[in-house]
């Protein structure tokens, strides 16, 4: 009985093995599709805030008060430098 056991050990290894393979291989799959997803998604923000704060900075330019001209720019300049930080920094996460 114990030869049994011990031969349907043998059999079922490569069987084990061909299944952690198929495994790994679907892992690094699944990460590729969530890096590329994760890299669309920040894209599409980055396009979606330049589209905001350019229709914004028009608004206030069209207000022809130097103030709101003045306060808009600053605001559009600090959104976008932070922006721009931290989608750099996220695109480094997902390389």
């Amino acid at each position: 009985m114990n030869e049994e056991f011990t031969k349907m050990a043998e059999n079922m290894t490569p069987d084990f093995e061909q299944a952690a393979g198929r495994v790994r291989d679907l892992n690094e799959k699944i990460i590729e599709a969530a890096k590329n997803n994760g890299t669309a998604s920040l894209d599409f923000y980055e396009k979606t805030l330049t589209d905001v704060l350019q229709f914004s900075q028009q608004a206030a330019d069209a207000t022809q008060v130097d103030l709101i001209k003045a306060i808009t720019t600053a605001h559009v300049n600090y959104i976008t430098d932070v922006t721009k930080a931290w989608t750099n920094a996220a695109r480094d996460i997902l390389k």
